[in-house]
């Protein structure tokens, strides 16, 4: 990615709606982004309230539906098979559909928990096939010069949808109840297939190496383009590793927040409604700040940012007062989101660029996925380390691994990225 763009490139770049076809696009990641807050939302009020379940069986509702995450690299390289297009709007459609199922077996009677988990776990293998589709198709949609800030205008909507999305699911589901909440989901998924059908987007049916045409061979390809790469490599084991702290803090602050400071669930509300607002604050600035730094460089400060934002956390003692402990959460979760605000547009922008078309989804999907495998690990390790030495010394391996993802990309060729 080079910062070498003329005037008018970067004034055009400020104003991607004005592209042909990406207003339509970011309409339809928008729209079913707020209707996946509903969806979250909803199932686990159906499991708890209407179905009479324990927190296992929250649990298990919710792995049904990440599981398939696991499946990524899987999933990038049957993205690559067919267009890319296509497959956004057929998963879209498919993903209406079986949400469909979930006020339909309600009102028939004949929905339990298990059934529960076969319609999440669908649903979540459509949400894979859908993200590696995606993530790779902006490329064909926005020219190189125009993909910080359309990664940006993205980021802004999905910060808008995390941020507001509970408070409307909350709404429909005391307004509708949570079954027919579903529906609302539902009616996204589809009015994401529609935008995406106007696209008008020209695609051909991938053509294989025949050496790889097999999905092994497609997966591998995929994985040694990310980790051969000089800067894309460090850039990911970076990102793993960032995955992971996230995960042991993510299992710690709520917990730590509860039951140690007892600062109820309200409070701890209004601090991930800090972490929203700042992310959108970020991503508004997120242009700007990754072509005056580069990539490399806008990185490497948002991650540094990161481990920062949860040494409040990490130094809070369990006994501090209320009104000490809010403000302290607060200012750390409004770093942590506006340092994810800033960055993940020129992160994305950068894989984007230096990675070919016909690798796109392999990639992506690939990466993803060992991300969100070190979620996997991380949330379970941080409850046992919470356990062995308690929530601030875990908070404190915490900001030490998230250190360490930034002395990876530090020290290689990656903070060279412009």
């Amino acid at each position: 990615m080079s910062r070498g763009h003329t005037a008018d490139e970067q004034e055009g770049a400020e104003d991607v709606f004005r592209l042909p076809r990406f207003f339509a696009f970011w309409s339809a990641e928008t729209v079913s982004g707020f209707g996946t807050y509903i969806t979250i939302l909803a199932v686990q009020t159906v499991v708890v309230l209407l179905l009479g379940g324990t927190a296992m069986d929250v649990g298990l509702v919710n792995a049904a539906g990440l599981l398939p995450n696991l499946l990524g690299p899987l999933a990038g390289a049957i993205v690559e098979r067919f267009r890319r297009a296509r497959v956004l709007v057929a998963t879209d459609i498919g993903n209406g559909s079986v949400l469909c199922l979930l006020p339909l077996l309600w009102t028939i009677g004949r929905l339990n928990t298990p059934t529960l988990m076969v319609i999440m776990f669908s649903s979540g293998v459509l949400t894979v096939l859908n993200r590696a589709a995606s993530q790779s198709i902006l490329p064909r949609l926005v020219p190189p010069q125009h993909l910080l800030a359309a990664n940006a205008r993205l980021d802004q909507g999905a910060t808008v949808a995390q941020t507001s999305g509970g408070f409307i699911a909350g709404t429909l589901i005391a307004i509708l109840g949570a079954p027919i909440a579903v529906l609302v989901d539902a009616a996204s998924y589809f009015a994401s297939a529609a935008a995406i059908a106007t696209l008008g987007l020209e695609e051909t049916r991938p053509v294989l190496d025949q050496r790889l045409r097999s999905l092994p061979g497609e997966i591998a390809e995929g994985m040694r383009w990310i980790y051969t790469h000089p800067m894309l490599r460090p850039l990911a084991i970076s990102t793993h590793v960032w995955f992971l702290a996230n995960g042991i803090v993510g299992t710690v602050f709520a917990a730590f927040a509860l039951l140690a400071l007892h600062i109820g669930p309200f409070w701890l509300g209004f601090t991930y409604a800090a972490a929203g607002v700042a992310g959108l604050v970020g991503s508004l600035l997120a242009v700007r700040v990754g072509r005056r730094l580069g990539a490399g460089r806008t990185v490497i400060a948002c991650r540094a940012l990161t481990a920062i934002a949860w040494m409040p956390v990490a130094a809070l003692p369990e006994e501090a007062s209320l009104w000490t402990a809010i403000p302290l959460l607060a200012l750390g979760q409004a770093l942590f989101g506006f340092s994810i605000g800033v960055e993940n547009a020129s992160e994305m922008s950068f894989w984007q660029a230096a990675t070919p078309d016909p690798l796109q989804a392999r990639v992506n999907a690939s990466r993803r996925s060992i991300n969100r495998a070190m979620i996997v690990v991380g949330a379970p390790a941080g409850g046992f380390l919470v356990g062995i030495v308690g929530y601030g010394l875990t908070a404190w391996i915490a900001v030490a691994l998230f250190a360490v993802a930034v002395g990876v990309v530090a020290r290689s060729a990656f903070r060279r990225a412009t």
